[in-house]
């Protein structure tokens, strides 16, 4: 089992909880972090733009990218929402496991 840690950003702490209830309950992801605060610069559409975001983390096997992928594009307020799959190279084997069980077929 390979792991991967997805970085989302949210337009609010509620659309970081939505998006991330959802996730869990559907077994896409064991577990989700929300981290309200996040100051955003970037450019769209030609112009520099400032914003306050939210940081969601969703903790979920590889495999499962794709379709949490595509489970939040469909739940996201934004256009092209930042969605970052991160491979998880080692850690804590039990975590790791726990990860594994809890995602997948309930």
């Amino acid at each position: 089992m390979s792991a991967s840690f997805v970085y989302m950003t949210c337009a609010s702490p509620g659309e970081a909880e939505a998006i991330g209830t959802m996730l869990v309950e559907k077994r896409l992801a064991a577990c989700a972090n929300i981290l309200p605060g996040m100051r955003s610069v970037y450019w769209w559409r030609g112009r520099m733009e400032r914003a306050e975001e939210t940081v969601l983390i969703a903790k979920t096997r590889t495999d499962l990218v794709e379709a949490l992928t595509d489970a939040v594009k469909a739940a996201h307020g934004y256009e092209v929402p930042c969605v970052v799959a991160l491979p998880v190279t080692g850690g804590n084997p039990d975590f790791l496991r726990w990860i594994e069980d809890e995602t997948g077929e309930p």
